[in-house]
């Protein structure tokens, strides 16, 4: 089982939308301690344009095996590219697949990849609510990256995850945060 696992919902495989949750879970997956035996923490990853024939078989069993195992993590990276200002129908297909509290326990983070600024909050107002909806605990703001940011994404990530990192750390740790800067 994976402590920290990727969605990612580009009908494109190996996508910019995965390069960018890999760099999430890079900069959060310090947050997750490692198990004894092992020094790093490997995520599950589910790009699921390589699923994209099977999300609609409720009876898959590859698709039986991820959904049971994003479930058990407990750090999740859910991307998607920004469809008609919110989240893709494969990412959509994939969580209809949990039935209500399906991500209970599991800390999740909204990722949402666009072009247009006027699409900012679009994983706040869309993907945040589906994530809430199974149960998952969203400790932090959601990020959202332009595509013309995507060559300096670690400085973009950096920024966002100054402050995601600790909320991330204390939900993990089933603690409170600690207080903001200048309280």
């Amino acid at each position: 089982m994976a402590s920290g696992a990727i969605v990612v919902g580009n009908p494109k495989a190996a996508s910019r939308t995965l390069t960018v949750a890999r760099e999430v879970m890079r900069q959060l997956g310090g947050c997750l301690e490692p198990e004894p035996a092992r020094t790093t923490v490997e995520p599950l990853e589910v790009d699921l344009a390589g699923h994209a024939g099977a999300v609609f078989d409720w009876g898959d069993p590859a698709l039986q095996a991820l959904t049971a195992e994003v479930a058990q993590c407990r750090l999740l990276v859910v991307a998607s590219p920004t469809y008609k200002a919110t989240y893709t129908g494969l990412l959509k297909a994939f969580f209809d697949r949990y039935g209500n509290d399906g991500l209970r326990g599991v800390v999740a983070v909204p990722v949402m990849v666009g072009a247009a600024p006027v699409h900012t909050l679009a994983p706040e107002v869309y993907l945040r609510p589906l994530l809430v909806e199974l149960g998952a605990t969203v400790p932090s703001r959601a990020l959202y990256v332009m595509e013309q940011d995507i060559s300096r994404l670690d400085e973009v990530v950096a920024k966002w995850a100054a402050t995601a990192r600790p909320l991330v750390s204390a939900a993990l740790a089933g603690g409170k945060p600690p207080p903001a800067a200048g309280e």
